[in-house]
Parts: C-alpha cells; structure tokens; sequence
C-alpha cells in the first residue's frame, strides 16, 4: 500500500506537534512495532533531541499569549519537519517520489499550522487560561492517538486528519473576527510599553 496516507497524517500532526510526531514515530520504530520508521528517526539523539523540545512544547503551549509567540517561531520549523518527514518515510517505503511526498507532507503541515495558530489567537483574546490548557492537551492526546492509529490503520486515520483539517479551516473562518481582535490588543500593548518606555526616559534639558 501506497506511503501516502500516512505521509499525509504525519503532516498534519506536524502543524500542531512536530516533536510529538518525530519522537512517537521513532519510538515505534525503535521498538520494532513497525518497519515504516526510517532509522534517521530512531536514532538516540534525534529521540533525545524531540523528547526535551516536546517537553518545552508541552509548557509553552499552555501559557496564554505564549503560545501564539511560540506558534510564530515554529511558522517555519513545523511545515518544514512535516516536509522531511514525509521525504524519509516515503525514502523508506520507496512507493512515493521523496520530493512529492515533502510537498504533500510540508503544505498539509502548514495548513494544520494556521489552524492551531489562529485558534490559539481566538482564545487568547478570553482573559482565563484554562482554555488554553485545556485546548492544548486535547491537541497532544489527538496528535499521540492519530500517529500511532496511522501505523496500524494508515487510510482510516488520513481520513480522520482530512476530515479534522477541513473543520478546523472552517472554524478559523468562523473565528476571523477574534482573531483580528487579537492582534489590535497586541498592538495596543506593544504601544502602550513604547509609551511607558518613552515617559521613564530621562528628562530633556
């Protein structure tokens, strides 16, 4: 069976969890549940290296206005780990062209990543955290149940994370207007500490 839908599920787990999906990818490879993990991804220090920046994920992303900044940085980093992803386990499998399999693994990244980054900007506009908590570990648990349904069930769970990124387009859609209300106050409080700053100067004269 074509590589291609579990390129496409780890691409979409990527936008919301690249570390997760490398460090649960290469811990089933290593643990012999499947031979679909290229050995790149098994390796000590990859494992290592995605296990303590998942961790620093896990934190991050549940403290308000943190995780939009922490979403800006990983704008770049999570479609291009979707991308090599998917370029290795198709190099394992050998059913996709590489370069193809980056494309399908990079975009579906990207767009599951503004998914996750608007959503959080919308909720960041409500004054309490626990949503953001909340929204949070429900991303991890989703990420950690669709990656390891993908190494056993491949079509089911593409079907899932089509499905889960069609909705979740639609709700950033629905959610445009939080969104921009997001951004206006972080402008106003980049303002308001240019403000402050330029007041605490020293006096002229």
């Amino acid at each position: 069976m074509s590589v291609l839908p579990l390129v496409f599920t780890s691409g979409w787990a990527s936008g919301i969890n690249a570390y997760a999906v490398v460090l649960l990818l290469g811990v089933f490879g290593a643990t012999g549940l499947t031979d679909e993990v290229p050995e790149a991804l098994q390796r000590p220090d990859v494992l290592i290296a995605a296990g303590v920046l998942f961790l620093c994920e896990a934190v991050a992303d549940k403290i308000p206005y943190v995780d939009s900044v922490w979403d800006s940085v990983h704008t770049v980093i999570r479609p291009i780990s979707g991308a090599v992803v998917a370029a290795l386990l198709a190099g394992q499998s050998g059913s996709l062209p590489e370069l193809a399999a980056g494309a399908v693994g990079g975009t579906t990244a990207l767009l599951s990543h503004f998914v996750k980054a608007g959503t959080r900007m919308a909720i960041n506009t409500s004054p309490e955290p626990a949503s953001n908590i909340v929204v949070s570990t429900a991303e991890d648990l989703g990420v950690a149940a669709i990656v390891t349904f993908a190494i056993f069930h491949p079509v089911a769970a593409s079907v899932i994370a089509a499905t889960l990124l069609v909705l979740g387009l639609l709700i950033l859609v629905f959610l445009a207007r939080r969104i921009r209300r997001f951004w206006r106050r972080r402008a106003q409080r980049r303002e308001e500490k240019r403000m402050a700053a330029a007041g605490a100067g020293p006096p002229s004269g």
